[in-house]
C-alpha cells in the first residue's frame, strides 16, 4: 500500500504549487523515501538520499495512509504526543497541497 502511494506521486503532482525546490524525507516504519519537488516536477528515491532534508516526516505506515487516503489531518496533539514528528509541519501541509490533498 505505502509503496503504491509513493510510486503514484509523480503522476499526481500539481505543478505550480511549490515555488522553490524542497526535499522531503519520510521515515514510515520500515519504509524510507526521499521526495524531491520543485515548481514543475516530483521525483521519488528509495531510502535517505540526502544528509539534510528541508522537511522530515516520521510516523508509522498506518498513520501516513490515513493522512493520504482518508483525509485525516494531524492535530497539534498528534505532534505533541509523537504520533507524527516533523522538523517543518508547514512544509508537510505544502506537500499535501502539491498532490491535490487539501
Amino acid at each position: 500500500m505505502i509503496d503504491s502511494i509513493f510510486t503514484a506521486l509523480p503522476d499526481s503532482f500539481v505543478p505550480g504549487v511549490v515555488e522553490e525546490p524542497l526535499v522531503y524525507y519520510f521515515s514510515l516504519g520500515a519504509t524510507k523515501k526521499t521526495v524531491r519537488v520543485d515548481a514543475q516536477s516530483c521525483s521519488v528515491e528509495d531510502g535517505r538520499t540526502v544528509d539534510e532534508a528541508d522537511c522530515v516526516c516520521k510516523t508509522d505506515e498506518t498513520f501516513f495512509v490515513s493522512i493520504w487516503n482518508d483525509g485525516y489531518r494531524p492535530s497539534m496533539g498528534d505532534f505533541l504526543s509523537g504520533k507524527i514528528k516533523s522538523n517543518n509541519p508547514t512544509a508537510l501541509q505544502l506537500f499535501l497541497q502539491a498532490f491535490g490533498k487539501q
